[in-house]
């Protein structure tokens, strides 16, 4: 509990909208993010004195979709049976009956999904897109090991989320995974389609959809384009994935070694390796490499204009900081989410 109580008349102090029923959390008003059925606010653990996630869903907007709802306890009850760094973290739920809300805290990543990351950080070495891979890999093969077995399902860069002063990356967003058993078959059609394996949708499919959807995370980290972004519907995405035609970006991915690796993970169900043996994948035997040997994966129709442009020069690319990164263009960035 706080050693000190709040003063309302401590004008430097940030006041909580609303605290949990042990008064331990407290939510401020400042929205972290939303998604189709919640809204994520900043909070804080007064017991631990560290900002924390408060997800906030309204159960009234369920009443006729039952099945969003169990989908929505389903998300919880994973998170509070599962502990690994690279799965987000759920520290208490509860249900307010008189606010009709499901609340539930979880530990804050704070720089916002993958996604946004990598936009707004374009300059980015070869050794940080595998060790932010490597860690998406060491998340899934926790799911994937877990008894009874979990598939995620919904695997994207929006759904995996960065601490940036550490460089450290969660597995969030459960709500449609699957727990299945030995087989380790599950049988219905969801997830994001740029992302999603031909098998889901034949609605017969195993956690190897999940590295498929690892293989596309890495293709978006590279590029800096959402799969299938020369898609404009999503018929014409899964006129693409289903007749086995990649996603233009990878064209553009020119390092030998990053096209291999992603197209290992695109491969047919039964030829996909798992996030076990991708982990020990050659791929990630650089990783301690000198920077000096790292090198730019990915290339773009604005390669030629760009050399047109820029200062060649050796002291123009040390003051820019051009050695040895992963840049991505604006002319790569998908408009389309």
């Amino acid at each position: 509990m706080p050693c000190v109580r709040p003063d309302p008349a401590d004008k430097d102090a940030e006041p909580f909208e609303e605290v949990d029923p042990t008064g331990r959390y407290g939510r401020y008003g400042d929205l972290l993010g939303t998604g189709a059925t919640k809204k994520v606010y900043r909070g804080f653990d007064q017991e631990e004195g560290i900002e924390v996630a408060w997800n906030q869903v309204r159960l009234r907007s369920f009443n006729e979709d039952p099945q969003m709802l169990d989908r929505l306890f389903s998300e919880v009850r994973l998170l509070r049976s599962l502990r690994h760094e690279n799965i987000i973290a759920l520290y208490s739920v509860w249900t307010d009956t008189e606010a009709g809300t499901l609340n539930f805290i979880t530990e804050v990543c704070t720089s916002g999904n993958l996604r946004e990351y990598r936009k707004k950080h374009r300059h980015v070495s070869f050794n940080a897109l595998k060790k932010w891979s490597r860690q998406i890999l060491a998340g899934l093969d926790y799911l994937h090991k877990h008894d009874p077995c979990i598939i995620h399902r919904d695997l994207n860069c929006s759904n995996v989320f960065m601490n940036g002063n550490s460089g450290t990356l969660k597995i969030g967003d459960l709500g449609l995974a699957a727990i299945v058993g030995k087989s380790h078959a599950a049988h219905s059609i969801l997830g994001t389609p740029e992302f999603m394996a031909p098998e889901l949708y034949e609605e017969n499919y195993t956690e190897q959809v999940d590295i498929y959807s690892f293989g596309m995370c890495v293709l978006e980290m590279v590029t800096l384009e959402i799969p299938y972004s020369e898609c404009d519907s999503v018929a014409k995405i899964y006129r693409k994935v289903s007749g086995g035609i990649p996603p233009a970006a990878l064209s553009r991915v020119r390092d030998p070694e990053f096209h291999a690796f992603i197209e290992r993970c695109l491969g047919k169900p039964h030829a996909r390796p798992s996030a076990s043996e991708l982990l020990r994948d050659p791929f990630f035997s650089s990783l301690n490499a000198p920077a000096a040997s790292l090198h730019p994966p990915y290339s773009h129709v604005g390669d030629r204009a760009r050399q047109n442009t820029m200062d060649p020069s050796p002291s123009a690319a040390a003051s820019a900081g051009l050695a040895g990164l992963c840049i991505a263009e604006k002319a790569t960035t998908a408009t389309r989410h």
